[in-house]
């Protein structure tokens, strides 16, 4: 049995059995991730979740510009090189001497930013009082040990990737949740935010853990390796330098985002990163699935010159997304306050947090499928080693978000916030699309056309429908109760679900039958 479930833990999965595996386990992880932050909410005061969501800033910026850029950008396709061409023992190598780097240079950075971090909160939290800043500065000082173990556990799971082993993988940010709701539900209460920061770090910790047994089956062993003149080492620092700006300039974003929600009401900051949370769930399940699984097969293509196979899986996996986000929008623009309620609306999170909330979140909501279609436009340009143009068009789209951010949350308050976050995605995944096409003509096609125009047309009959529907069925539930608002927002979504089904199966939309048989791709397999 044991055996069994190891072989299972263990082995190599297709592009089909990747997507399905990574969709379960996504979903998982975002209904646990829910459940972490409904018990944050319902455990610890909004005014206190602010300081802990201020606290990621700092870490959070440091990890993703130092290390997550140069995994999804850089590593990945230049370790995927050397496996193909059977270099198996060289890419180990590559992955232990950036391991090594990686780790030690987070360590030393952690030790600086640990005496910086007082000067630092206050730039990210100019408008907190004293106490908040303290507190501030304590949990960051914590927080600072997650980048060292995430790096690690992103390069271990870069090269599982490579390996197309996607189990152990998945189930990183499982147990790195599970961790997160320990904390929130067995010692936020008396020890509030601290603890859950200690937990974030422990939860960090297991992420590496559980993905080590995999790449170590592989044939992975670390050795302790900084070698700054291996071809692979500059090649994967040179491609990660434009993403790292990327990455930076996003965090950077975030960073003026919480400064600008620190001189709003208080609870903002908390409110903004909650309904951020929420609203990423689509995305990652029927997106980042997608994008993640796709990518290896993509950087091979692109490492034998296939162009035609890379049209196709691109192309095709861009239209499964558009048809399984085009109704997760509608459903979370109209029934945001019901999902707000069921997610957050108890404890201490009262009804001026709900409300505020659930505003946030539909603006949030209306950038869903552009979100969904940004990784996977990226990492088209990765895999033919381009970190450049992505890099380029995100920068300027963070720039016109960050420029009209203020305006919008002076006039809005944090749902302004969310407002301009949803126009530079658009404007992020329009100008990604439209240079992926001078460079793969083959995107954009009468197909795609006439397959987006029916997506439209149903998911505006949809709304309609759950508009309405939702508003008669205010007759036959009790909308003050946990369950009634369950119960009406359930029986909505399905009968919803079921519209847009049925009107894109008598449309003929082929993506109905790739995503009920998982069969993403189907013709570009077949060329393998």
């Amino acid at each position: 049995m044991w055996k069994r479930f190891q072989n299972f833990i263990h082995r190599e999965n297709s592009l089909i059995g990747a997507a399905g595996v990574l969709i379960v386990t996504m979903a998982l992880s975002n209904i646990l991730g829910l459940l972490r932050d409904h018990y944050l909410a319902r455990n610890i005061a909004t005014a206190d979740l602010d300081i802990y969501y201020a606290a990621f800033r700092i870490p959070d910026l440091i990890f993703n510009i130092l290390i997550f850029g140069a995994i999804s950008a850089a590593f990945i396709p230049v370790f995927t090189e050397y496996v193909t061409k059977g270099d198996k023992k060289d890419a180990f190598k590559l992955a232990n001497s950036l391991i090594s780097i990686g780790a030690a240079g987070l360590i030393v950075l952690a030790i600086v930013l640990y005496f910086l971090m007082p000067q630092l909160s206050h730039l990210i939290v100019p408008d907190f009082d004293s106490f908040r800043m303290e507190k501030t500065v304590q949990l960051s000082r914590i927080l600072l040990l997650t980048p060292i173990f995430f790096s690690i556990s992103y390069f271990v799971g870069g090269m599982l990737n490579s390996f197309k082993r996607f189990i152990a993988y998945s189930f990183a940010p499982i147990v790195y949740n599970l961790s997160i709701i320990i904390a929130a539900v067995f010692f936020a209460g008396n020890f509030g935010v601290v603890a859950v920061a200690w937990f974030v770090v422990i939860g960090a910790f297991m992420h590496m853990l559980v993905q080590v047994p995999t790449a170590m089956k592989l044939g992975w062993r670390y050795h302790s390796v900084f070698n700054f003149r291996d071809s692979g080492v500059k090649k994967v620092f040179r491609l990660m330098i434009p993403r790292a700006i990327g990455m930076g300039a996003n965090n950077i974003l975030l960073v003026v985002y919480t400064a600008l929600a620190s001189a709003l009401a208080a609870g903002s900051i908390a409110v903004f990163n909650l309904a951020n949370n929420i609203q990423t769930m689509p995305t990652v399940v029927f997106a980042t699935s997608f994008s993640t699984a796709i990518f290896p097969t993509l950087a091979h293509r692109a490492s034998i010159g296939d162009h035609e196979s890379f049209s196709s899986y691109l192309t095709r996996s861009m239209r499964v997304i558009i048809y399984l986000l085009a109704p997760s929008t509608v459903i979370f623009i109209l029934l945001r306050a019901q999902i707000i309620r069921l997610i957050l609306g108890s404890g201490k999170f009262n009804w001026t947090d709900t409300r505020m909330a659930a505003l946030t979140l539909g603006w949030f909501s209306f950038s869903l499928v552009a979100q969904g279609l940004i990784p996977l436009f990226a990492k088209a340009f990765y895999a033919r080693h381009d970190t450049k143009t992505p890099t380029i068009i995100s920068v300027a789209s963070i720039i016109v978000s960050i420029a009209i951010a203020y305006p919008l949350s002076k006039s809005m308050g944090v749902a302004g916030l969310a407002l301009s976050f949803s126009i530079g995605s658009y404007l992020n995944a329009l100008a990604l699309y439209i240079w992926l096409y001078k460079l793969v003509p083959k995107i954009f096609n009468t197909e795609i056309i006439w397959s987006t125009l029916k997506i439209i047309f149903a998911s505006f009959v949809m709304a309609a429908v759950v508009r309405y529907f939702g508003h008669y069925l205010y007759n036959y539930f009790n909308m003050l109760k946990f369950f009634g608002v369950l119960g009406q927002a359930a029986v909505t979504i399905i009968v919803g679900l079921m519209v847009y089904i049925i009107i894109t199966y008598l449309f003929g939309c082929e993506e109905l039958t790739w995503a009920i048989k998982r069969r993403v791709n189907v013709k570009a397999e077949s060329s393998t």
